[in-house]
């Protein structure tokens, strides 16, 4: 409860998508393929590289807490997206709307720095080849994996701390379909400038910097790719970094669209679309990119489905 004769808002009604019935049938069933290829396509990477010791490197190690990070990413938003689809009242709680907002941020803002240290790792592999081993070994990549986690740790409790701890009277209604600190920052009934200073300058350090450290890496491969007298040596170079290239694109592109441009009083329906693809797509494409375009996670799926069909093939016999 508020002070005075105002109440404090205990739940939000989310619009979602769209408010069409038969638009939300189509929209359910888009995102629960959408959830079913994300979940399983992340879990297979993750067991893939825990369970194949060709694939224990340091890129297979951050694209494991890569996949990790997209479970919780797209866990803490698209089943509440289902539920709603199907629902007349779009309710969340005020308490389940900050801990969508926690994972949300713990999970996004760690991707951030993981795509950051990948690039590093790839600039490593490339560039300094023989230096490789000793550079980036298990007690470095560990740490690096730790240093990610904490950064996104930093940086949710910054963003969630400022957004949630802004007093939210009177309207309850939120122009989305999850609650994001920049649609729920819309509806508080007090000052939201420092909060949204707060978002602005987390973002420059959370989204900017790893960009910046992205581009280095990569300005420093494509000299190096350049230099090469072998053919098939750029073509795989390409084609480990492609992969990773893709997944930055997509991801920052979207992100720093939403967090790194002015916070207008409303939010549109554009906003809610580029939202969909750091929140919902790249959790799905970051394991089909990375497996269609890499021989040994294909050749690890292989093997793996090689090895459960002999296993049932036996169970069948006996």
């Amino acid at each position: 409860m508020g002070g005075g004769n105002q109440t404090y808002i205990v739940e939000f009604i989310l619009l979602g998508l769209s408010e069409n019935p038969k638009v939300q049938i189509l929209l359910f069933c888009i995102f629960l393929i959408i959830y079913f290829l994300s979940v399983f396509g992340n879990l297979v990477i993750i067991i893939l590289i825990q369970i194949d010791s060709r694939l224990h490197t340091p890129m297979y190690f951050f694209l494991k807490n890569l996949s990790f990070a997209d479970l919780c990413f797209s866990t803490s938003i698209v089943p509440q997206m289902l539920v709603h689809f199907l629902s007349k009242r779009k309710t969340i709680s005020f308490i389940g709307c900050s801990i969508q907002i926690v994972v949300f941020l713990l999970a996004g803002c760690t991707e951030c720095a993981l795509l950051a240290v990948m690039s590093y790792d790839r600039y490593v592999a490339v560039c300094k080849p023989l230096h490789y081993s000793t550079i980036m070994t298990q007690r470095v990549c560990c740490q690096l994996a730790i240093v990610s986690w904490i950064s996104g740790a930093f940086a949710c409790s910054v963003d969630s701390a400022f957004t949630l701890c802004i007093p939210y009277q009177g309207q309850n209604v939120i122009n989305h379909y999850f609650c994001e600190p920049p649609a729920l920052l819309k509806l508080a009934s007090a000052d939201t400038y420092n909060a949204e200073m707060a978002l602005f300058l987390v973002g420059v350090i959370i989204l900017l910097a790893p960009v910046s450290l992205i581009l280095v890496s990569y300005g420093n491969i494509i000299s190096t790719v350049i230099r090469m007298q072998s053919r098939e040596g750029r073509l795989k170079v390409f084609s480990t970094c492609g992969s990773h290239l893709t997944v930055v694109v997509l991801y920052y592109g979207s992100g720093i669209f939403a967090y790194m441009r002015p916070n207008s009083k409303t939010m549109s329906e554009k906003d809610k679309v580029v939202s969909v693809f750091y929140s919902v797509m790249t959790s799905m494409l970051n394991p089909i990119i990375y497996s269609l375009r890499n021989k040994d996670v294909k050749g690890a799926l292989g093997k793996l489905v090689g090895r459960l069909s002999t296993v049932k093939g036996g169970a069948a016999e006996m």
